[in-house]
């Protein structure tokens, strides 16, 4: 890790001790949020840019989609031969 990777992280789970307060025992739960926060802010970048691919969905996946029933749609079931429930 390097030392200003290290410093970050520091100085977050810092700010997250005295955002809770400053409780006793938690340093390791703070210093893992704050590594998770600083990678996550690292990698946004990354995560924003577009997926570019070279592979099309075939036509057939957006022309039967609305084939498919959904929750939704499933309604109350009738069964031949039961009455049907007053309420």
């Amino acid at each position: 890790m390097t030392d200003d990777l290290e410093q970050r992280i520091r100085d977050r789970a810092h700010r997250m001790w005295c955002d809770e307060g400053q409780p006793e025992g938690k340093a390791d739960v703070h210093w893992e949020l704050a590594r998770m926060a600083i990678a996550f802010e690292d990698a946004k970048p990354a995560m924003q840019r577009p997926v570019i691919s070279d592979t099309v969905e075939p036509v057939e996946a957006w022309a039967n989609q609305g084939e498919f029933p959904t929750l939704t749609d499933q309604g109350e079931q009738h069964v031949p031969g039961e009455m049907a429930d007053p309420d």
